[in-house]
């Protein structure tokens, strides 16, 4: 799911970009609880990490050929690396642990090397969320996000397997996406189970042989297999939604061999399921409503209402007259049609973040939706043309089909259509917009069983929990249930703001110099500390 970043950050079910890029699509099937097993006593990590098992040692201790970052005349992302003196390798791992002399895939990384040296800490390691979201392209941003402590790390960024420039996946999808809701009816909803069940298949068809092996815990394996092959005894760790819940994951897998980890916008273990985004509904209401409270007081701008309940009358005018039958929405070249199984998901994707330029993009998309749901499509903006094109067109599907990869390889979802179908129902009296959004069938629901249990928090970990009270993705009760399972971490806690993404991205000072206070010293805050909300036109 995306808050308002740079390019190529990631976050909870989607790929949000600063630039535009739709964020969350989100999220995801329920039904399976994550197990999380919280003992009275936590054991102890011990304090060197121990070698590695039979049969990986080649795999840690391979040599990196490190080089140019620009894959081919219009990698622009390479270039930008290229420029900003970052570095590119591919790291060998093998397709199942449980076979290290068997298949290999890389996994891409991407380094801006230490340029303090004397006082070098290490090397952090990055992952933007997504699932599937990529980090190759993420070091310059996150180096000056760091400031001076930046110049002391080695900043790596990586792509997971099958996403992004690592072993690629691409399941054939004709959307780009698979989290969509069951709209107004019955009919909606048994579209929704022929296309869900379509892309389940199109995967199986297209990657059979690697689905299995697609998963959390092995991507934790790959990160430590990174982690030796830069000859790091320990590595920190800066996760953003989804990629707070692979953090977590490591510290359980690999204790010892972290340092500093930092989980911006935390997903309990016990959050993570197959419908990732169900019970989420309260937070997303909230946000929409701030949202609509801001539009009402730009209404000689975009025309939407001059009051809360106004604009979001106009929202719920959209909803209706989708159900009546698909808008045609923009003007040639970029028309589409969009019904109400599709219409929840554009809202859902534009309340991540609250700031002035992600607020605006939204009214614009509305104010487009509006004049389409009254017969008078106009033209597009740039950028919703692109979200559009990304969700609702197989343009980049090999995005959505390795996030439903990944989940659907985690966590095991209900079967049977009819529990979803209830669960909409029962869920559409209180939340009309986004019950039927969160409580989806997805594609999990026709997926092989995952070949692993869910990772259980036995152990403690003292990590850094960065958190905003409104996030409508990764939810701020989320973030406090994980350091509840965590006692030596600490939190911090940004007020008031409808934000999944802070470090960096947020323009928060509070929240960055608290954070790079643990990455250049790493020690925690005493206590948990609270921010106040600062106004942000990013």
């Amino acid at each position: 799911m995306t808050r308002g970043q740079h390019g190529g950050k990631s976050r909870f079910l989607g790929a949000q970009r600063r630039r535009g890029q739709w964020y969350a699509v989100a999220p995801a099937l329920a039904a399976t609880v994550v197990a999380v097993c919280v003992p009275a006593a936590y054991a102890a990590a011990p304090p060197a990490p121990a070698a590695p098992a039979d049969g990986l040692d080649r795999y840690h201790r391979q040599r990196l050929d490190w080089g140019s970052c620009v894959k081919g005349p219009h990698d622009t992302a390479g270039r930008d690396l290229d420029r900003a003196g970052a570095s590119c390798a591919d790291v060998t791992v093998p397709l199942d642990y449980a076979d290290p002399g068997g298949r290999t895939i890389t996994v891409a990384v991407s380094r801006l090397k230490a340029t303090d040296t004397r006082r070098r800490i290490g090397a952090v390691l990055l992952n933007n969320g997504g699932p599937g979201g990529t980090a190759v392209e993420s070091p310059p941003h996150i180096r000056k996000a760091m400031k001076e402590v930046g110049a002391r790390y080695d900043i790596v960024g990586f792509d997971p397997r099958f996403v992004g420039r690592s072993t690629p996946l691409d399941c054939g999808w004709p959307v780009g996406t698979a989290w969509f809701s069951a709209g107004s009816g019955r009919a909606g909803f048994d579209r929704q189970v022929a296309l869900q069940k379509d892309l389940a298949d199109k995967c199986r068809a297209a990657g059979a042989s690697v689905l299995p092996h697609i998963s959390t815990r092995n991507t934790a394996r790959d990160m430590d297999v990174i982690r030796g092959a830069l000859g790091e005894r320990r590595i920190s760790y800066l996760g953003y939604s989804y990629g707070t819940y692979l953090g977590t994951v490591y510290t359980q897998m690999f204790p010892g061999r972290y340092d500093r980890v930092v989980l911006d916008g935390a997903v309990t273990p016990g959050d993570y399921k197959a419908r990732l985004m169900q019970g989420a509904e309260p937070e997303n209401e909230r946000a929409l409503s701030d949202w609509a409270a801001w539009a009402a007081g730009r209404h000689d701008t975009h025309g939407l209402g001059r009051t809360r309940a106004e604009v979001l009358a106009t929202v719920e005018g959209i909803v209706a007259a989708s159900a009546r039958g698909p808008l045609t929405v923009g003007t040639a070249p970029d028309v589409f049609r969009l019904d109400d199984t599709q219409i929840p998901l554009i809202l859902f994707m534009g309340i991540a973040d609250d700031t002035d330029r992600a607020r605006t993009a939204l009214a614009e998309q509305v104010s487009a939706l509006a004049k389409a749901a009254r017969g008078r499509p106009a033209p597009l903006s740039p950028d919703f043309a692109q979200l559009l094109r990304y969700a609702l067109t197989g343009e980049q599907a090999a995005t959505g089909g390795v996030q439903a990869a990944i989940i659907c390889g985690d966590v095991g979802a209900p079967r049977d259509p009819e529990v979803y179908w209830r669960d909409i129902e029962r869920s559409r009296a209180a939340h009309p917009l986004f019950g039927p959004l969160t409580n989806n069938i997805n594609p999990c629901a026709f997926w092989d069983r995952p070949r692993e249990d869910l990772t259980r928090v036995r152990r403690d970990a003292a990590v850094l929990i960065v958190a905003a009270t409104g996030d409508p993705r990764t939810t701020y009760r989320s973030s406090v249930a994980l350091h509840g399972l965590l006692p030596s971490s600490k939190l911090i806690t940004l007020e008031n703001a409808n934000r999944h993404g802070l470090y960096g991205e947020y323009g928060n000072a509070c929240v960055d110099d608290e954070v790079n206070a643990y990455l250049a010293t790493g020690k925690l805050p005493k206590e948990d500390r609270t921010c106040g909300t600062v106004s942000s036109s990013d």
